[in-house]
């Protein structure tokens, strides 16, 4: 039985057990987030006034995600829904349908001014959708997130308004110190040394943003698996270009770079979070952290072209 199925099976009963109070104990506003990232911004948006579930967790891949019933059970007892858009998530939309959801949902992107999958920056060969779904790799498209996010808590939450609308703004002042910190860290290095290899083209915004090039083995999705002769062609170009800078993301498969790796004698830089945050305790548990990390990281790896 495929998973929609499943899903719309079970919902009846879920929808049951939720209407017969399977509710927030504590009276917090219960709010689905689809994948990390947008849980932590969520949270920040919502303090104490929500109660934040993630469907795809830390160091998961948001693009092979499959839901489960349990996926339901948690979407049918929330008000709220947060996805990315951009065709990242395609699972949500079937999972809202399958259940019959009838909360309020949040496209986070929204108003972002999306760039193409495979833009300049981004060179992996495959073409997962016409636009490139990462966009909360820059700084300032995160502006936007949190604002959509506030409005649609407000929504929900007239009272709560006012502090959402607050959180928001304070943590725009967050991003863009963040932004004016990355762009001190690349503007020491020469364009011509800005050149990264990664698991796969999940940094075409970052790229646009601090005139980075990034080369990658597989595209935008990470299901996508790379032919030979286009790995065979990446080598001559680390080679060629005398690329140092390589590194892999927390939810990939790490066997092709370090494959990569080893044909070129080229070292693996740390661990970059690019589609997930990590879990408590590592470098990237929040939206924060995690790209301080990885610019600090990409810096880094860049100076030694």
């Amino acid at each position: 039985m495929n998973p929609s199925r499943r899903i719309l099976l079970a919902s009846s009963l879920i929808l049951a057990l939720t209407k017969s109070g399977l509710a927030n104990a504590d009276d917090k506003i219960p709010v689905a987030a689809s994948f990390s990232i947008l849980g932590d911004l969520v949270r920040v948006v919502g303090g104490d006034r929500v109660a934040v579930t993630t469907l795809v967790g830390p160091d998961q891949d948001a693009h092979a995600f499959e839901p489960r019933p349990a996926d339901a059970r948690t979407l049918l007892a929330t008000k709220l829904f947060v996805t990315n858009g951009l065709s990242f998530e395609p699972w949500a939309t079937r999972l809202a349908q399958a259940t019959g959801y009838r909360g309020a949902t949040v496209v986070a992107s929204k108003g972002v001014k999306p760039i193409p999958s495979g833009a300049p920056g981004n060179h992996g060969s495959h073409r997962h959708e016409t636009a490139d779904p990462h966009a909360w790799q820059d700084p300032e498209n995160v502006v936007l997130y949190v604002r959509n996010i506030a409005a649609g808590l407000s929504g929900i939450d007239p009272q709560g308004a006012n502090g959402y609308q607050a959180n928001a703004e304070a943590y725009a002042k967050e991003l863009r110190a963040l932004d004016a910190w990355a762009r001190e860290q690349f503007a020491a290095i020469p364009l011509d040394k800005r050149k990264v290899i990664t698991s796969h083209d999940a940094f075409g915004y970052l790229a646009a943003r601090y005139q980075i090039r990034f080369l990658a083995p597989q595209g935008v999705n990470t299901d996508a698996a790379p032919g030979a002769r286009q790995v065979a062609r990446l080598i001559e170009q680390i080679l060629r270009e005398k690329i140092k800078a390589v590194f892999v993301e927390n939810m990939s498969n790490p066997k092709l770079i370090e494959q990569l790796a080893k044909d070129t004698g080229v070292a693996v830089g740390a661990r970059l979070y690019a589609d997930a945050l990590s879990s408590a305790g590592q470098p990237g548990s929040s939206y924060l952290l995690m790209m301080r990390h990885n610019v600090a990281q990409l810096a880094a790896g860049m100076k030694l072209n």
